[in-house]
């Protein structure tokens, strides 16, 4: 049979592998409290991150909305544009047309102009030299 000394070593042994347990225990969960706080701080970092790009992704999107609408405003101004053009150019086509006859018409004239100019200055070329002899005759120059 076993004695009050054995139960008391194996008692003191027991007692000795619990505090032993114990602080096992405790360090362990001083380390899951220190990944809880670490996994915490991370899961925080990426919920901003995400934060921002959501941030970022409705900004893009507002601009997008802002950009069609300007884009849809500007084809309405150069089709409304086109069309004002196109009816103005069929307003000023016969214009033109007559513009274009009288421009035709002027070079004509200016073309008799310059040749009833070259005509007459040959004509007084021709007859200066009679002029000048009849000059000379009326004056008794040699």
């Amino acid at each position: 049979m076993t004695s009050n000394d054995d139960i008391l070593r194996a008692l003191g042994r027991v007692e000795g592998r619990l505090t032993g347990i114990e602080e096992n225990v405790s360090l362990l969960r001083n380390e899951v409290n220190d990944e809880k706080e670490n996994a915490h701080k991370s899961r925080s970092v990426i919920h901003r991150r995400l934060d921002e790009q959501m941030r970022q992704i409705n900004l893009l999107d507002k601009v997008v909305e802002i950009s069609s609408g300007v884009d849809a405003t500007l084809r309405e101004e150069v089709r409304t544009l086109k069309d004002t053009v196109n009816n103005n150019h069929e307003a000023v086509v016969p214009a033109l047309a007559e513009w274009s006859r009288m421009k035709s018409i002027g070079y004509g004239i200016s073309g008799l102009i310059a040749f009833a100019g070259l005509t007459t200055g040959a004509i007084v070329t021709y007859a200066s030299d009679g002029a000048v002899a009849a000059l000379r005759h009326w004056l008794k120059i040699n």
